[in-house]
């Protein structure tokens, strides 16, 4: 099922990442990953294995940013291996990409992508959703986003994230799980609620074909033409 968890806020991203993915560690992985922004770029850590593998790589190489997006994986294109791990890269390395479920016409989405010169490097499915997103990105990540959504057939819940927009997650769902802990100064993104506990008990559920654009000190959820629409709001009551 794999697991998704995105923040944005004042606290060392890569540590609530990783402690959102162990809190998602039941939907099963082969393999996790961490994409944190900070001082213009996107560093991108991967390892094969256990979440623990990924911990210990980030506390040898600590990883700056308040605003990331991590994954844990369950090989369904390409092999478990570092390469086909999330989070994916555009061909400038200026977008990364968390997706769970599975896009159906990715093998032809990948012929018409390395048709225009775009490089890509693994085996996987969502590569393909970094590579649209970086072709239709004109200055409004929320409407690239938009307009990649609308190629892809089969289901997908996608964390992205820019450096032209670095405290920003844009979150899309289509048949696959997301919601997303509203906090004071903080928000996560996340596939399911337990990863959002630590931080908020107020929760936006996203709904099929809604994207939303996330920053530390709001959200706002659209439609699929990108007109803004309420967000339905629940206050969770149990706890971990």
């Amino acid at each position: 099922m794999c697991g998704i968890v995105g923040y944005t806020g004042p606290r060392r991203a890569s540590d609530v990442l990783v402690g959102g993915l162990a809190r998602l560690e039941y939907r099963g992985y082969d393999s996790a990953g961490v994409a944190c922004l900070s001082d213009g770029g996107i560093t991108v850590t991967r390892r094969v294995g256990r979440l623990d593998n990924l911990r210990r790589a980030i506390t040898e190489t600590p990883v700056a940013g308040g605003v990331g997006i991590g994954h844990t994986r369950w090989a369904t294109h390409g092999r478990p291996s570092e390469e086909n791990a999330h989070p994916h890269a555009d061909c400038s390395g200026s977008i990364a990409v968390v997706h769970n479920g599975i896009i159906e016409n990715y093998l032809e989405l990948r012929e018409e992508l390395a048709a225009n010169g775009h490089v890509l490097r693994s085996e996987t499915d969502t590569e393909t959703v970094a590579h649209l997103v970086e072709s239709y990105y004109e200055g409004d990540l929320a409407v690239a986003v938009s307009r990649a959504v609308r190629r892809l057939e089969g289901s997908y819940a996608l964390g992205v994230v820019h450096t032209d927009h670095p405290d920003t997650i844009v979150a899309a769902r289509k048949d696959s799980p997301l919601i997303i802990g509203a906090g004071e100064g903080e928000n996560v993104v996340a596939s399911d609620i337990p990863a959002v506990l630590e931080y908020t008990r107020e929760v936006v559920v996203l709904h099929d074909g809604e994207i939303a654009v996330v920053t530390r000190d709001g959200i706002a959820v659209h439609d699929a033409e990108l007109n803004v629409v309420e967000p339905e709001m629940m206050h969770v009551e149990w706890d971990l």
